[in-house]
């Protein structure tokens, strides 16, 4: 059985996350003692590290390149000429706001430390990320793609029961696609019409849902859920999952995806085509409904209310289009 290769790109641990190995430079093992940091100080994800270290280990080759070998050569102008160089090379703003903010990590922690007398990166500055409206269906999009869903779980498919309960709930509590994967039967309160839901972080909320999501679910348990258990044999039975494969294990994120993303093809309008455009066309339509933002940002699980506030940009940019289209003196 292989073991999973350490983050840290150690001895013995297989090729690094970025491809690099037995790493010579003080550069190189600065980047691996950060690394760590994240890890298991910090206690980041996988994920997180991963980018951190791509991110950082481009650096360290921007450097080398340049004659740099030593921590002392991380200095403000190599930073710039770092960004510079991926701005020629035509990455996304978005990219460039991600090294930069790779790069400051790495300098505060050398000079938190000891390592660097002082942080060259605490005056790096990066262009800020162009912000585009998440993508939001309108209601009569989402009912006519509801109603779809409702036709194909009359014919007795588990499958289409599954499909159907799956995008009730996404839309009825917005939830990321990672999380309606994650919810086990237990976690769904059919008498109190809430949804527990571990988030982020492993942080957990409980998230209302409809009569719609109710019925949609209770039809799929009765239904349906207990066929799909039925064809798992051994190791790929998840009995506690509440939405399971065509053969019985847990539905994985892309298996959700595919099914979102095949009804959203032919819908009017462009942007993300995903699971997401369903929790941002729940927020909206909260949203555009009254509900406090406070709320919203609760029942989205966001840490900060700057990040829930992107909901009222896409209610007013929806409010000034109608005026456009509708008002004899727009």
């Amino acid at each position: 059985m292989s073991e999973t290769p350490d983050v840290d790109g150690g001895p013995g641990a297989g090729p690094a996350v970025d491809g690099r190995r037995d790493l010579p430079s003080e550069l190189d093992g600065a980047l691996d003692d950060y690394t760590r940091h994240l890890r298991i100080e910090r206690g980041f994800s996988l994920h997180t590290v991963r980018a951190y270290r791509t991110d950082l280990a481009e650096l360290i080759d921007f450097a080398e390149v340049h004659g740099v070998t030593t921590l002392e050569g991380i200095t403000l102008p190599l930073l710039r000429d770092w960004l510079w160089a991926g701005t020629e090379r035509g990455l996304a703003r978005s990219t460039i706001a991600r090294h930069a903010a790779s790069a400051r990590g790495f300098t505060a922690w050398l000079a938190r430390t000891g390592e660097l007398p002082d942080d060259p990166g605490s005056r790096l500055r990066s262009p800020k990320p162009l912000r585009s409206l998440p993508r939001v269906i309108t209601r009569g999009q989402m009912d006519g793609m509801i109603g779809a869903l409702v036709d194909g779980a009359a014919g007795g498919d588990p499958i289409a029961r599954r499909d159907l309960a799956i995008v009730e709930l996404l839309y009825a509590s917005a939830l990321r696609v990672s999380e309606i994967v994650g919810l086990d039967v237990d976690d769904v309160d059919l008498d109190r019409l809430t949804v527990r839901v571990t988030g982020k972080g492993g942080k957990q909320r409980v998230v209302p849902f409809g009569v719609p999501a109710q019925n949609a679910v209770v039809d799929y348990l009765r239904l349906g859920r207990a066929t799909l258990l039925g064809r798992a044999t051994g190791a790929a039975t998840s009995a506690a999952a509440l939405f399971l494969g065509a053969r019985g294990a847990r539905a994985g994120t892309r298996s959700v995806y595919r099914l979102v993303a095949g009804l959203l093809v032919d819908l009017p309008g462009g942007g993300p085509s995903g699971p997401h455009a369903l929790r941002h066309t729940a927020a909206t339509h909260l949203l555009d409904g009254g509900a406090d933002l406070r709320a919203v940002q609760e029942m989205l699980g966001h840490a900060s209310l700057g990040t829930t506030q992107i909901y009222t940009h896409v209610s007013t940019e929806r409010l000034r289009e109608s005026y456009r289209t509708a008002h004899p003196r727009a």
